[in-house]
């Protein structure tokens, strides 16, 4: 029996580059995510309802609605875009920020969900409590809020880590599919299949479902700590 060949090289770069841009974008979608949730649970402005749902849209919009919305938006034709090629001498799209930035966007309501509901579950007497002995809003945010709704944080972080690495639609229309350069796992086994490549579309299939099982199991042992 012929022992069938496989590409390590090929088979690893989808699955390191996937994993960065999961890494990063999480890490900014929970920053922004954490940040507008605090400040909305804590506003009453007019319009907060219309703001929210702007903000859940890429949740439900079909990720190539989104992608094609950030070609747009970040394109060379663009301002944003212009801008950002005369700063970095690179334009936005076809590259590694690019699928950082789809990730974000696409990543950012659950983020923003799961905080809103953890911060809404907080008792607020407590921060009127601290205040009215001096403390600053910062300071109830940093030694009160956060560490109460911290369990909140690493869920969504953790949500934001999965759907990252998951994200195909918006990420092949603003970042492409280049090899070694924007190729994530879900892109890589999207081409494989079509190519035929039925071993390599395994391999990283089975690659994506252990890295998904470690972090349903992460979250479970978070929920149950």
């Amino acid at each position: 029996m012929n022992m069938i060949e496989i590409d390590w090289a090929q088979l690893w770069t989808p699955i390191r580059l996937s994993l960065q841009v999961a890494l990063l974008s999480s890490v900014l979608s929970t920053l922004i995510g954490v940040t507008l949730a605090w400040r909305m649970s804590r506003s009453s402005v007019k319009g907060k309802v219309l703001l929210e749902t702007a903000f859940m849209l890429p949740l439900v919009l079909p990720p190539t609605v989104v992608g094609f919305l950030l070609l747009v938006t970040l394109g060379r034709r663009s301002w944003i875009g212009q801008f950002a090629e005369w700063l970095f001498s690179a334009p936005i799209i076809f590259s590694w920020g690019a699928a950082v930035i789809a990730s974000v966007v696409v990543s950012f309501p659950l983020v923003y969900q799961t905080m809103k509901t953890g911060f809404h579950s907080i008792d607020y007497q407590l921060g009127d409590a601290a205040r009215s002995i001096g403390a600053s809003e910062w300071q109830v945010f940093r030694y009160i809020t956060l560490p109460i709704a911290f369990p909140s944080v690493i869920t969504a972080y953790i949500l934001s880590f999965a759907r990252s690495l998951g994200e195909f639609g918006a990420t092949l229309m603003i970042a492409g599919n280049i090899p070694g350069r924007t190729q994530t796992v879900p892109t890589a086994i999207f081409v494989a299949v079509d190519s035929g490549n039925m071993t390599m579309a395994w391999m990283w299939t089975i690659s994506m479902v252990f890295i998904s099982f470690l972090l349903l199991l992460l979250t479970g042992r978070k929920k149950t700590a």
